[in-house]
């Protein structure tokens, strides 16, 4: 089985049509179908279907796909890694992030890095098609930044900082002031997130279903726009509070903690246990500790 196979198969699937599929791939559509037959042929087993003008993968084709899932990426990181040793480069650092308000802290993060190691050169992975720990243990990315830490053999956790997630709203919002809030004081407001599943999101998990409260919820892709929203008073929203903290400092914002004892968290970096002591695995490390909020 060729990487044209694998392409060919997820084409069909991301697109749905053969059309769609072929102008993917920049062939004719008799091309690709020839291929297509070629490959049947060679495996002795139908792939798709045809319902109307869409296709529709067989169990056969569905298991290809998988396969192509996890072979594709991690060909795409061999030709890359490739790529920069020919242009002089010790390789990429593959940097899977599962914290939204965490690309503002790396902005920092990796312009130190790149100064202390130019030889290098960093990538970063915005969203996936699996989960995070699945692409770091697949080798689709080379370090995790997360909030959660998932025991997985062969993976280890390395603690980069602790912060607490908080309330951020206007000043002049009536919670604004107090030294805490009790979840039910949310059901009545508009809670802006991220486009993340809520049973992922520690604001629920930890702070409002165990109260039994759902407040209205506005999903929002920029953390920007997010923030203009909280201070126009269109909605509050929960970060960690080293950025509320920042945020408060720019504009008039201001945050509360999120019950008495306030919902505490731990950022890690998650790396492969057998790459935990390359050097340049080590300095982002560091770094990230040197970086750490407060």
């Amino acid at each position: 089985m060729s990487e044209v196979d694998l392409r060919i198969i997820e084409a069909l699937a991301d697109n749905g049509s053969l059309t769609a599929a072929a102008n993917a791939l920049h062939l004719t559509q008799p091309a690709l179908s020839h291929q297509i037959r070629y490959l049947e042929q060679k495996l002795e087993l139908q792939l798709w279907q045809r319902e109307g003008r869409k296709l529709r993968l067989t169990n056969g084709g569905k298991l290809l796909l998988q396969i192509a899932r996890q072979v594709l990426p991690v060909l795409e990181q061999g030709e890359q890694t490739l790529r920069a040793y020919a242009s002089g480069k010790q390789g990429i650092l593959r940097l899977g992030v599962e914290c939204h308000p965490c690309y503002q802290w790396l902005k920092g993060l990796l312009a130190d890095y790149l100064q202390q190691l130019p030889a290098m050169d960093v990538d970063i992975v915005h969203q996936f098609q699996f989960s995070g720990i699945e692409g770091l243990v697949n080798h689709h990315i080379d370090v995790l930044v997360t909030p959660d830490k998932l025991h997985h053999t062969g993976v280890h956790f390395e603690p980069v900082f602790d912060y607490e997630l908080v309330l951020l709203l206007p000043e002049n919002h009536s919670l604004a002031g107090r030294a805490f809030v009790e979840a039910e004081f949310l059901q009545k407001e508009l809670l802006l997130t991220f486009p993340v599943s809520h049973e992922r999101l520690d604001v629920f998990s930890q702070f409002l279903w165990p109260a039994n409260i759902q407040p209205e919820t506005k999903a929002m892709q920029s953390l920007d726009i997010m923030v203009q929203m909280v201070l126009l008073g269109r909605g509050v929203t929960v970060l960690p509070d080293w950025l509320a903290t920042e945020l408060s400092r720019q504009s008039k914002l201001t945050w509360v903690r999120l019950g008495s004892t306030g919902v505490p968290k731990t950022l890690f970096a998650a790396i492969r246990e057998d790459e935990v002591a390359i050097p340049y695995m080590q300095t982002f490390v560091e770094l990230a500790k040197q970086h750490r909020k407060v």
